[in-house]
């Protein structure tokens, strides 16, 4: 049982909560094994993933194929200094670069700056480690384009950002932050950014002036409560920035990589930003790996010295990442978060006005809002981990829903039921 002293998790418990720092507030489930999408506790007791690692793991723990190029991998070489080349880390950037530009769409306005204005559309990637790393690349690359490319004055810049944002937790990062536990006490904090509501493509296009060098926004915002934006909201980001030559910067760490049933969130409305911002998935849930990727006008502006990473683009996280690009490239994890997202928005439907207020699905992902008064999104996930499924709360009372897009239906239909059943009993 959850929280039995006596249970086998409890010592485990015990020593995270003696000498881990308490930056988290996990549930009383200690994972052992994993397959697919059921994990299996120290006590033998099997748990559906309806969390999926915030989409780290959207093809699964141990998926056959990124398992299988991590041991090759590691039998062969795991690291080595950018000072030298390695023999995947061309390969990796070269099929992470086709997977993007297979995404570019016919109509050259909803494209990169390069689409539209005669410069190369040549794609390139930046690899790094995590997401938080990989955001900070494109704010870095953003300002430095900024100064050399379109004329800012040194030290100037700005980039819009939205309300309810969640890019990382470093310091430049919780700056823009308006969640309080994320911002709060760790100032003095890093200038040059105006927030403004999410969704209104009419406010950012307010916010710019002649400083402006980027707009950040998550296509879909994940950590918010899978807040998805209205219909036609990045088709017109994507003009305004294009109107304005200001670079718009996609943060797809959550969203992108099959999740939304598309290969990428923006795919959705057919937009193709000037920055990919990707992470989480892209490491297969085996190690992290992040990358920034855009045309060469844009990541073309940083040169040798001027940014990296000891562990970015090494080989072990290449090997894996190349596995997870040959597991996007027919579409058959897009179309299954697709189909499975149909299944799931028309079973959670259902349950609005019988214990949930609103249901937001977007692919195989769902933010769903609790009725206060059956108690908080912590409680309710706590009652599901006792009925065997993780899921995680954001926010109060809302729960995200996110589980690897290898679930089977019978069993994202049995974890719904089982919501349903948590719900009823209240």
């Amino acid at each position: 049982m959850l929280g039995d002293v006596t249970s086998p998790a409890a010592a485990q418990i015990a020593l995270a909560e003696r000498y881990a720092a308490h930056n988290y507030h996990p549930l009383p489930v200690v994972v052992a094994e994993a397959e697919g999408a059921w994990v299996t506790g120290v006590d033998g007791r099997r748990y559906l993933d309806c969390l999926a690692g915030y989409s780290a793991l959207n093809f699964g723990h141990r998926h056959p194929a990124v398992i299988q190029a991590a041991r090759e991998q590691l039998d062969r070489l795991t690291l080595v200094s950018r000072a030298f080349h390695h023999d995947q880390f061309g390969a990796f950037c070269a099929e992470l670069a086709a997977l993007v530009a297979a995404s570019r769409p016919a109509d050259p306005t909803l494209g990169r700056l390069g689409d539209r204005d005669g410069r190369s559309t040549e794609t390139m990637v930046l690899p790094m480690n995590t997401g938080a790393e990989a955001v900070e690349t494109a704010l870095k690359v953003a300002r430095k384009w900024g100064y050399e490319v379109k004329g800012v004055p040194d030290g100037q810049a700005t980039i819009v950002v939205a309300s309810g944002n969640f890019h990382g937790r470093t310091i430049s990062i919780v700056s823009f932050s308006d969640d309080p536990d994320a911002h709060d006490h760790y100032g003095p904090y890093t200038p040059g950014f105006v927030t403004v509501p999410y969704g209104d493509a009419d406010a950012i296009a307010a916010a710019i002036d002649e400083t402006t060098v980027g707009v950040l926004i998550e296509p879909v915002q994940g950590e918010a409560g899978v807040i998805v934006p209205p219909e036609g909201y990045l088709r017109d980001v994507r003009r305004v920035c294009g109107e304005n030559d200001v670079l718009l910067l996609a943060d797809e760490i959550q969203s992108g990589l099959g999740r939304t049933g598309t290969t990428f969130a923006c795919d959705r409305e057919g937009v193709v930003p000037d920055l990919y911002i990707l992470g989480k998935a892209l490491g297969g849930g085996v190690v992290p790996v992040s990358a920034v990727v855009g045309s060469v006008d844009v990541l073309g502006v940083v040169r040798p010295g001027q940014h990296g990473s000891t562990f970015g683009g090494n080989p072990l996280a290449c090997a894996v990442g190349r596995s997870v690009v040959a597991l996007l490239r027919d579409g058959r994890y897009q179309e299954r978060a697709r189909d499975l997202g149909i299944v799931l928005r028309r079973r959670l439907d259902e349950l609005v006005g019988k214990g949930l207020v609103s249901v937001r699905c977007v692919g195989l992902w769902a933010g769903i809002d609790v009725d206060p008064a059956l108690g908080s999104g912590r409680d309710i996930c706590a009652a599901l981990a006792e009925r065997g499924v993780l899921a995680k709360d954001t926010h109060g009372s809302t729960i995200r829903i996110a589980p690897p897009l290898v679930i089977e239906q019978a069993d994202l239909e049995w974890a719904v039921d089982q919501l349903a059943d948590v719900l009823a009993t209240g």
